[in-house]
Protein backbone atom coordinates (compact mmCIF):
# COMPACT_ATOMS: atom_id res chain seq x y z
CA UNK A 1 0.00 0.00 0.00
CA UNK A 2 1.31 3.45 -0.73
CA UNK A 3 0.84 6.14 1.75
CA UNK A 4 -2.55 7.82 0.39
CA UNK A 5 -4.03 4.05 0.45
CA UNK A 6 -3.16 3.72 4.49
CA UNK A 7 -4.83 6.93 4.66
CA UNK A 8 -7.86 5.39 3.19
CA UNK A 9 -7.43 2.50 5.51
CA UNK A 10 -7.52 4.96 8.64
CA UNK A 11 -10.25 6.52 7.26
CA UNK A 12 -12.27 3.44 7.07
CA UNK A 13 -11.45 2.59 10.42
CA UNK A 14 -13.21 5.68 11.70
CA UNK A 15 -16.25 5.36 8.93
CA UNK A 16 -18.37 2.36 9.22
CA UNK A 17 -19.56 3.18 5.56
CA UNK A 18 -18.17 5.10 3.02
CA UNK A 19 -18.42 6.38 -0.42
CA UNK A 20 -15.80 7.73 -2.98
CA UNK A 21 -17.14 11.34 -2.42
CA UNK A 22 -16.17 10.97 1.03
CA UNK A 23 -12.72 9.74 0.44
CA UNK A 24 -12.39 12.99 -1.60
CA UNK A 25 -13.79 15.33 0.49
CA UNK A 26 -11.53 13.74 3.70
CA UNK A 27 -8.33 14.71 1.24
CA UNK A 28 -10.09 18.19 0.73
CA UNK A 29 -9.98 17.35 -2.80
CA UNK A 30 -6.15 16.85 -3.53
CA UNK A 31 -7.55 14.11 -5.68
CA UNK A 32 -9.54 12.77 -8.23
CA UNK A 33 -12.41 10.95 -8.31
CA UNK A 34 -10.38 8.88 -10.73
CA UNK A 35 -7.66 8.44 -8.15
CA UNK A 36 -9.08 7.69 -5.49
CA UNK A 37 -11.42 4.95 -7.65
CA UNK A 38 -7.83 3.23 -8.25
CA UNK A 39 -7.11 3.00 -4.63
CA UNK A 40 -10.66 1.79 -3.59
CA UNK A 41 -10.73 -1.14 -6.19
CA UNK A 42 -6.70 -1.90 -5.08
CA UNK A 43 -7.98 -1.92 -1.39
CA UNK A 44 -11.30 -3.82 -2.01
CA UNK A 45 -9.19 -6.18 -4.75
CA UNK A 46 -6.44 -7.01 -1.78
CA UNK A 47 -9.78 -7.96 1.07
CA UNK A 48 -8.99 -4.66 3.20
CA UNK A 49 -12.32 -2.91 2.11
CA UNK A 50 -15.74 -4.72 1.33
CA UNK A 51 -17.47 -3.20 -1.47
CA UNK A 52 -21.14 -3.33 -1.61
CA UNK A 53 -24.00 -2.00 -3.95
CA UNK A 54 -23.86 -1.16 -7.67
CA UNK A 55 -23.21 2.65 -9.66
CA UNK A 56 -23.71 5.39 -8.03
CA UNK A 57 -25.13 3.78 -4.52
CA UNK A 58 -21.21 1.68 -3.93
CA UNK A 59 -20.03 1.71 -0.63
CA UNK A 60 -17.43 0.69 1.44
CA UNK A 61 -16.61 -0.85 4.45
CA UNK A 62 -13.13 -1.98 6.48
CA UNK A 63 -13.23 -5.80 5.91
CA UNK A 64 -12.55 -8.81 8.38
CA UNK A 65 -9.53 -9.71 6.19
CA UNK A 66 -8.41 -6.74 6.83
CA UNK A 67 -8.60 -6.74 10.71
CA UNK A 68 -7.67 -9.94 11.00
CA UNK A 69 -4.15 -8.72 9.47
CA UNK A 70 -3.45 -5.17 11.04
CA UNK A 71 -0.85 -4.57 13.30
CA UNK A 72 -1.53 -4.79 17.05
CA UNK A 73 0.51 -3.24 19.69
CA UNK A 74 1.00 -6.07 21.72
CA UNK A 75 1.94 -4.64 24.60
CA UNK A 76 -0.90 -2.24 25.05
CA UNK A 77 -3.55 -5.18 24.10
CA UNK A 78 -2.13 -7.39 27.32
CA UNK A 79 -2.04 -4.14 29.56
CA UNK A 80 -5.88 -4.77 29.68
CA UNK A 81 -6.45 -7.68 32.25
CA UNK A 82 -8.26 -10.43 30.10
CA UNK A 83 -11.40 -10.39 31.69
CA UNK A 84 -12.23 -6.67 30.72
CA UNK A 85 -10.57 -6.73 27.36
CA UNK A 86 -13.63 -6.39 24.73
CA UNK A 87 -13.09 -9.91 22.67
CA UNK A 88 -14.77 -12.00 20.49
CA UNK A 89 -16.45 -14.73 23.07
CA UNK A 90 -17.22 -17.55 20.73
CA UNK A 91 -15.87 -19.12 17.86
CA UNK A 92 -15.89 -17.28 14.42
CA UNK A 93 -17.47 -19.26 12.03
CA UNK A 94 -16.55 -17.09 9.44
CA UNK A 95 -13.01 -17.68 10.19
CA UNK A 96 -12.28 -19.91 7.22
CA UNK A 97 -13.78 -17.41 4.67
CA UNK A 98 -11.48 -14.58 6.51
CA UNK A 99 -8.90 -16.79 6.39
CA UNK A 100 -8.99 -17.49 2.30
CA UNK A 101 -7.30 -14.47 1.31
CA UNK A 102 -3.75 -14.07 1.16
CA UNK A 103 -2.32 -14.19 4.49
CA UNK A 104 1.13 -12.90 3.75
CA UNK A 105 2.09 -9.43 2.11
CA UNK A 106 4.05 -9.53 -0.83
CA UNK A 107 7.60 -8.59 1.00
CA UNK A 108 6.57 -11.18 3.78
CA UNK A 109 6.43 -13.82 0.81
CA UNK A 110 9.39 -12.63 -0.95
CA UNK A 111 11.51 -13.03 2.16
CA UNK A 112 10.45 -16.04 2.72
CA UNK A 113 10.52 -17.70 -0.86
CA UNK A 114 14.14 -16.16 -0.54
CA UNK A 115 15.01 -18.14 2.65
CA UNK A 116 13.49 -21.28 0.93
CA UNK A 117 16.07 -20.78 -1.79
CA UNK A 118 18.58 -20.69 0.48
CA UNK A 119 17.80 -23.39 2.46
CA UNK A 120 17.62 -25.61 -0.84
CA UNK A 121 21.04 -24.52 -1.79
CA UNK A 122 22.23 -25.31 1.78
CA UNK A 123 21.05 -28.73 1.64
CA UNK A 124 22.03 -29.22 -1.61
CA UNK A 125 25.88 -29.20 -0.62
CA UNK A 126 25.31 -32.40 1.71
CA UNK A 127 25.71 -35.64 -0.27
CA UNK A 128 26.20 -37.56 3.30
CA UNK A 129 23.17 -39.12 4.54
CA UNK A 130 24.59 -39.59 8.13
CA UNK A 131 25.32 -36.26 8.20
CA UNK A 132 21.77 -35.13 6.94
CA UNK A 133 20.05 -37.70 9.79
CA UNK A 134 22.01 -35.59 12.50
CA UNK A 135 21.13 -32.60 11.74
CA UNK A 136 17.52 -33.35 11.59
CA UNK A 137 18.50 -35.26 14.99
CA UNK A 138 19.39 -31.86 16.17
CA UNK A 139 16.05 -30.20 15.02
CA UNK A 140 14.29 -32.51 16.49
CA UNK A 141 15.66 -32.38 19.98
CA UNK A 142 15.39 -28.83 20.27
CA UNK A 143 11.75 -29.01 18.62
CA UNK A 144 10.87 -31.38 21.13
CA UNK A 145 12.50 -29.54 24.14
CA UNK A 146 11.14 -25.98 23.07
CA UNK A 147 7.44 -27.50 22.21
CA UNK A 148 7.36 -29.24 25.21
CA UNK A 149 8.63 -26.16 27.00
CA UNK A 150 5.50 -24.26 25.73
CA UNK A 151 3.68 -26.93 27.35
CA UNK A 152 5.17 -26.57 31.07
CA UNK A 153 8.10 -29.38 30.71
CA UNK A 154 10.62 -28.18 32.39
CA UNK A 155 13.40 -30.46 30.86
CA UNK A 156 16.23 -28.79 29.44
CA UNK A 157 17.80 -28.67 26.24
CA UNK A 158 20.53 -30.60 27.61
CA UNK A 159 18.32 -32.83 29.63
CA UNK A 160 16.61 -33.57 26.38
CA UNK A 161 19.42 -34.62 24.43
CA UNK A 162 20.66 -36.47 27.15
CA UNK A 163 16.88 -38.33 27.45
CA UNK A 164 16.49 -38.72 23.27
CA UNK A 165 19.95 -39.89 22.87
CA UNK A 166 21.11 -42.23 25.30
CA UNK A 167 17.26 -42.65 27.53
CA UNK A 168 18.94 -40.50 30.56
CA UNK A 169 15.52 -39.68 32.41
CA UNK A 170 16.36 -36.48 34.30
CA UNK A 171 16.69 -36.05 37.94
CA UNK A 172 13.26 -34.58 38.83
CA UNK A 173 11.29 -35.04 36.04
CA UNK A 174 7.81 -36.33 36.36
CA UNK A 175 6.76 -39.46 34.51
CA UNK A 176 5.00 -37.68 32.29
CA UNK A 177 7.31 -34.61 31.23
CA UNK A 178 9.37 -37.64 30.08
CA UNK A 179 6.79 -39.49 28.01
CA UNK A 180 5.94 -35.98 26.76
CA UNK A 181 9.39 -35.20 25.66
CA UNK A 182 9.67 -39.24 23.88
CA UNK A 183 6.45 -38.59 22.39
CA UNK A 184 7.64 -35.25 19.91
CA UNK A 185 10.63 -37.27 18.99
CA UNK A 186 8.07 -40.03 17.75
CA UNK A 187 5.52 -37.32 16.10
CA UNK A 188 8.83 -35.91 14.42
CA UNK A 189 10.23 -39.15 13.08
CA UNK A 190 6.43 -39.89 11.62
CA UNK A 191 6.56 -37.08 9.81
CA UNK A 192 10.28 -37.48 8.71
CA UNK A 193 9.55 -41.42 7.66
CA UNK A 194 5.97 -40.06 6.19
CA UNK A 195 6.44 -36.90 4.19
CA UNK A 196 4.30 -37.54 1.77
CA UNK A 197 1.52 -38.53 3.49
CA UNK A 198 0.99 -34.46 4.57
CA UNK A 199 1.65 -33.14 1.09
CA UNK A 200 -2.73 -33.32 1.25
CA UNK A 201 -3.73 -33.07 4.54
CA UNK A 202 -6.13 -34.94 6.26
CA UNK A 203 -8.46 -34.63 9.36
CA UNK A 204 -7.14 -38.71 9.75
CA UNK A 205 -3.60 -37.57 9.74
CA UNK A 206 -4.37 -35.21 12.20
CA UNK A 207 -6.03 -37.45 14.49
CA UNK A 208 -2.85 -39.78 14.27
CA UNK A 209 -0.18 -37.38 15.09
CA UNK A 210 -2.14 -36.16 17.94
CA UNK A 211 -2.32 -39.42 19.69
CA UNK A 212 1.52 -40.32 18.86
CA UNK A 213 2.20 -36.53 20.80
CA UNK A 214 -0.36 -38.02 23.76
CA UNK A 215 0.14 -41.60 24.00
CA UNK A 216 0.73 -42.67 27.61
CA UNK A 217 -0.33 -39.35 29.12
CA UNK A 218 -3.98 -40.40 30.11
CA UNK A 219 -5.78 -38.04 27.32
CA UNK A 220 -8.22 -38.75 24.94
CA UNK A 221 -7.46 -39.39 21.65
CA UNK A 222 -11.23 -38.80 19.70
CA UNK A 223 -12.51 -35.27 18.81
CA UNK A 224 -13.55 -33.78 22.02
CA UNK A 225 -16.74 -33.93 23.11
CA UNK A 226 -17.22 -31.57 26.20
CA UNK A 227 -16.59 -27.91 26.82
CA UNK A 228 -13.08 -26.55 27.85
CA UNK A 229 -12.13 -23.11 28.98
CA UNK A 230 -8.90 -21.53 27.94
CA UNK A 231 -6.54 -19.71 30.72
CA UNK A 232 -5.86 -16.06 30.03
CA UNK A 233 -8.78 -15.49 27.96
CA UNK A 234 -12.79 -15.10 27.74
CA UNK A 235 -12.87 -17.28 24.33
CA UNK A 236 -14.60 -20.58 24.65
CA UNK A 237 -13.90 -22.74 22.32
CA UNK A 238 -16.81 -25.37 20.55
CA UNK A 239 -18.35 -27.81 22.54
CA UNK A 240 -20.56 -29.81 20.20
CA UNK A 241 -18.55 -32.86 18.77
CA UNK A 242 -20.14 -32.60 15.37
CA UNK A 243 -19.44 -28.56 15.22
CA UNK A 244 -15.78 -29.43 16.24
CA UNK A 245 -15.70 -32.23 13.45
CA UNK A 246 -17.70 -30.06 10.92
CA UNK A 247 -15.04 -26.94 11.64
CA UNK A 248 -11.88 -29.68 11.65
CA UNK A 249 -13.09 -30.82 7.97
CA UNK A 250 -13.39 -26.81 6.63
CA UNK A 251 -9.83 -26.41 8.69
CA UNK A 252 -8.56 -29.43 6.41
CA UNK A 253 -10.13 -28.22 2.92
CA UNK A 254 -8.96 -24.83 3.52
CA UNK A 255 -5.53 -26.09 4.03
CA UNK A 256 -5.79 -27.92 0.80
CA UNK A 257 -6.67 -25.22 -1.28
CA UNK A 258 -4.32 -22.90 -0.47
CA UNK A 259 -1.27 -23.17 -3.16
CA UNK A 260 1.41 -21.84 -0.17
CA UNK A 261 2.89 -24.23 2.03
CA UNK A 262 4.41 -21.43 3.85
CA UNK A 263 -0.05 -20.58 4.15
CA UNK A 264 -0.83 -24.48 5.07
CA UNK A 265 2.24 -24.66 7.78
CA UNK A 266 1.29 -21.17 8.92
CA UNK A 267 -2.93 -21.50 9.47
CA UNK A 268 -2.77 -25.26 10.23
CA UNK A 269 -0.15 -24.28 13.70
CA UNK A 270 -3.38 -21.26 14.90
CA UNK A 271 -6.46 -23.18 13.79
CA UNK A 272 -6.23 -26.91 15.28
CA UNK A 273 -5.51 -24.61 18.70
CA UNK A 274 -8.25 -22.02 18.05
CA UNK A 275 -10.54 -25.28 16.91
CA UNK A 276 -9.67 -27.11 20.22
CA UNK A 277 -10.19 -30.18 18.24
CA UNK A 278 -9.11 -32.32 21.20
CA UNK A 279 -9.21 -32.07 25.24
CA UNK A 280 -5.47 -31.37 25.38
CA UNK A 281 -2.25 -31.63 23.59
CA UNK A 282 -4.18 -29.04 20.33
CA UNK A 283 -1.03 -26.72 20.30
CA UNK A 284 1.48 -29.25 20.47
CA UNK A 285 -0.12 -31.26 17.14
CA UNK A 286 -0.62 -27.61 15.37
CA UNK A 287 3.33 -27.27 15.55
CA UNK A 288 4.02 -30.78 14.58
CA UNK A 289 1.65 -31.24 11.64
CA UNK A 290 2.96 -27.24 10.64
CA UNK A 291 6.15 -29.09 10.86
CA UNK A 292 4.64 -32.07 8.98
CA UNK A 293 3.57 -29.86 6.35
CA UNK A 294 6.74 -28.04 5.86
CA UNK A 295 8.95 -31.42 5.57
CA UNK A 296 6.27 -32.18 2.75
CA UNK A 297 7.16 -29.55 0.47
CA UNK A 298 11.09 -30.20 1.06
CA UNK A 299 10.86 -27.32 3.46
CA UNK A 300 12.80 -27.17 6.93
CA UNK A 301 10.89 -27.92 9.53
CA UNK A 302 10.80 -25.24 12.89
CA UNK A 303 12.15 -25.95 16.45
CA UNK A 304 11.07 -22.77 17.94
CA UNK A 305 14.30 -23.28 19.88
CA UNK A 306 14.53 -18.98 19.97
CA UNK A 307 10.28 -18.21 20.68
CA UNK A 308 9.64 -16.34 23.82
CA UNK A 309 6.95 -18.70 25.63
CA UNK A 310 5.34 -15.95 26.96
CA UNK A 311 4.85 -14.05 23.28
CA UNK A 312 3.78 -16.90 21.40
CA UNK A 313 1.16 -17.98 23.91
CA UNK A 314 -0.16 -13.85 23.38
CA UNK A 315 0.08 -14.37 19.93
CA UNK A 316 -2.27 -17.53 20.14
CA UNK A 317 -4.66 -15.63 22.46
CA UNK A 318 -4.79 -12.23 20.06
CA UNK A 319 -6.11 -14.82 17.48
CA UNK A 320 -8.89 -16.34 19.81
CA UNK A 321 -10.13 -13.14 21.02
CA UNK A 322 -9.98 -10.88 18.16
CA UNK A 323 -8.94 -13.22 15.45
CA UNK A 324 -5.88 -10.95 14.50
CA UNK A 325 -3.03 -13.45 12.87
CA UNK A 326 -0.19 -10.49 12.47
CA UNK A 327 1.81 -11.20 15.98
CA UNK A 328 1.68 -15.21 15.03
CA UNK A 329 2.49 -14.70 11.76
CA UNK A 330 5.45 -12.35 12.59
CA UNK A 331 6.41 -15.07 14.96
CA UNK A 332 6.29 -18.22 12.37
CA UNK A 333 8.59 -15.69 10.23
CA UNK A 334 11.24 -15.43 12.65
CA UNK A 335 11.42 -19.04 13.68
CA UNK A 336 11.56 -20.09 10.08
CA UNK A 337 14.28 -17.60 9.40
CA UNK A 338 16.29 -19.43 12.09
CA UNK A 339 15.99 -22.62 11.23
CA UNK A 340 17.06 -21.33 7.64
CA UNK A 341 20.46 -19.55 9.62
CA UNK A 342 20.93 -22.36 12.13
CA UNK A 343 19.86 -25.79 10.63
CA UNK A 344 21.93 -27.35 7.62
CA UNK A 345 24.83 -24.59 7.49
Amino acid sequence: MNKRQKQIIEFAKKNHSFQNKDVVVFFDDKYSRETITRDLSFLSHQKFLHKSGAGAFVAYSLSDTYSSLEEVDIQKYFETPYFQRDVKEIFNFEIFHILGNDIFTAEEKEKLEKLQRQFINNFSKYDSQTIINKEFERIMIEFSWKSSAIEGNTYSLLGTEALIKNNVIGKGKTKEETQMILNHKDAFNEAIQNRERFIKLRSADIEYIHSVLTKKLGITKNIRNKGVGVIGTKYRPLDNEAQIREMMQKMVNLINKKASFFEKALLVSILIAYIQIFEDGNKRTSRMISNAILLAHNSIPLSYRIVDVEEYKKAVILFYEINNISYFKRIFVEQFEDAVNNYFK
